[in-house]
């Protein structure tokens, strides 16, 4: 199982917003879709799209979760943000 980043949304819209902006690959995603999922082959690339996620926290309406291990997710906060960053280097150090 590749680790996978999930983005939840009560706001029509916001998801599309937030990806369009700061994030360049966004395939199939509807501009009103209330969730967006994606897997990474390399976990490396995670910590790029959550730290423009922690940065810009305050101007979304949206949720982030990450799950590196099968079955257990882990909810993005500007609190876990830097440690989980951190802990992908440490994890996966290719």
């Amino acid at each position: 199982m590749y680790p996978i980043v999930k983005f939840y949304s009560n706001k029509d819209g916001e998801i599309f917003s937030f990806l369009s902006k700061y994030y360049e690959d966004i395939q199939d995603l509807d501009l009103h879709s209330l969730e967006w999922q994606k897997q990474y082959a390399n976990p490396i690339e995670i910590a790029t799209i959550l730290g423009v996620f922690a940065d810009n926290i305050e101007d979304f309406n949206i949720v982030m979760w990450v799950s590196l291990d099968s079955g257990y997710y882990i909810k993005i906060t500007p609190n876990n943000a830097d440690s989980i960053i951190r802990y992908l280097y440490e994890r996966y150090p290719y």
